[in-house]
This record gives structure tokens, sequence and C-alpha cells, in this order.
């Protein structure tokens, strides 16, 4: 009787060690931790950005690896496209549809004020307090982000950029002003109704006269876009464009509206367009 008194006594003890000290008994929580993350003060911009930064296995398990590309992506943010973004290129990177890309994030102050070029339509300039400032962001990436990140990490020449919607219209931009800047360029839903389709009108006379370095482009458009007049308009100018310094890849998402298309198109995005190299026969 004494000795079923005693264990009865021995486990409430117990439980309510269990109960009342769980972190004892499981252990500390310690950080999730995937990536990266700094900020970089811009002459550029007048402030300081936050940069968020994902390194594949292939990076992180050698000090000794060869140099990887870069894929810059706008709407960067750890609450914007960053987290799901980075899942994609582990994903595609670990089950070798992808090469290794390093991902750099830039999360966003005043998005649609860096994401716009200069524009004529009233109805444009009401979206933000301030617009057009494309360019300044431009020179941000190329003279100060894209310096930094050479620096910091071990980096092949190739670069990427990645966006949707108004970061889509920038990397369409970036591609017609200063093609030189990124070897791959992805879009998804690109707002090329800005300025009524000006960045349109300009591209397909653009397109013919580059006689550049070869680049790539990916757009991706879900059935919301395909809708857009101006969105119509690119896809014919698109599909007359020459191939011989710009391969492009135009596919249509029928299933996906502007809401979801991103993380679709993008694995469908960088399958297309960072395949593995081949590996020569022995």
């Amino acid at each position: 009787m004494l000795k079923t008194a005693y264990l009865s006594g021995l486990l409430l003890v117990v439980l309510f060690l269990v109960v009342a000290h769980p972190a004892r008994s499981q252990g500390r929580a310690a950080p999730l931790v995937m990536g990266e993350t700094f900020t970089l003060s811009s002459a550029a911009l007048g402030e300081t950005r936050r940069i968020n930064v994902y390194l594949p296995p292939a990076y992180v398990d050698s000090a000794t690896a060869a140099p990887l590309p870069v894929l810059y992506m706008p709407d960067g943010g750890l609450a914007e496209d960053f987290l799901h973004v980075a899942g994609l290129v582990q994903v595609l990177t670990g089950n070798g549809s992808m090469r290794p890309f390093i991902l750099v994030g830039i999360e966003n102050t005043q998005r649609r004020r860096d994401l716009t070029g200069p524009t004529t339509n009233p109805e444009d300039q009401k979206i933000a307090p301030r617009v057009g400032g494309s360019a300044a962001y431009r020179t941000f990436i190329r003279a100060e982000l894209m310096p930094h990140i050479r620096q910091r990490y071990r980096t092949s020449p190739e670069t990427a950029v990645v966006g949707e919607s108004l970061a889509g219209l920038f990397v369409l931009e970036t591609l017609l002003l200063e093609p030189s800047l990124f070897t791959t360029y992805v879009a998804f839903d690109p707002s090329v109704w800005w300025n009524k389709g000006q960045l349109v009108n300009q591209m397909e006379k653009q397109l013919r006269a580059y006689s550049g370095p070869a680049k790539t482009l990916y757009i991706g458009s879900s059935r919301d876009n395909e809708k857009i007049p101006e969105t119509q308009r690119l896809a014919m100018v698109l599909r007359k464009a020459p191939q011989t310094s710009l391969r492009v890849h135009y596919q249509t998402l029928p299933a996906e509206t502007h809401a979801t298309i991103y993380h679709p198109a993008a694995l469908q995005a960088f399958r297309s367009v960072f395949q593995p190299k081949p590996t020569s026969a022995k």
C-alpha cells in the first residue's frame, strides 16, 4: 500500500516536471537558418536596403567549389517572394532540374517607385506618391549591389533576374534599355500596360536591332494577363523576334490567375532556362 502510494506520488511529480517545464524535457528552440541577410546603403536610392541571400549546398559545403551564377529578384523580402523562390531553387537544384544558383532577394521599400519607368499617363501616376524610379533602381543593382555580391560571394559571370507584375515590367525594361546587365531575363505577367504600352511599342524595333551577346528571355502569362491588349501585342512581337541573339520562351498558363502565377511559372521557367549543362561522355 505504501509502495503504491509512493509510486503514485512519484508519477505525479514527474508529470508536473514535464508539463510545467516542457523546455527542460524537449530542449531549447533554435533559429531555423536557410540563408543570410544584410543591409546595404545605397547612394543611388538615398536609403538603406535589406538583401536576402540563399546559398545552395554546392556553395555552402565546400569553400573551394566552383563559383556560381547569381539570380537577382526584386520583391525579395521575407514577407514577399523570397521564401517560395528560394524553396524552388533548393528543390530543383536538389533533383537536378536546374543548375545551382545563388539567389539574391532585394526587399522593397517603395515598390511602385522603383519598378516603374517614366509615364505620361495620369492614371499610372495615381498608383503611388512617386513612380518612374526604375533608372535609379537599375543603377543601384549595377553599381552598388552587384559589386558587393561579387566581393562577398564566389560568383561566376552569369547573372539572371526574375520578377512578376511590376517587377516583370522592370525585367523587360532592363532587357530593352540595358541588355548587358543580365544574361537571362525572366518575367511573369509583366505590367506592359504601363504608360499605355509604350514598352511594347519600342520592343520590336529594339529587339531587331540588338546584336550583342546572346540573351535568354522567358515570359509566363496567366489567363488574366492574356486578356490585356498590350500583352497580346507583346506576344505577337516576340513571335516575330529573330532568335539569333535573343532566345525567347513565351508560355501561357491558362490555369493560373495573376494572383497565382509566380510559383508555377517559376517552376516551368527555371526548368527551361537554367537546365544543367550536359556533361561530356567519357
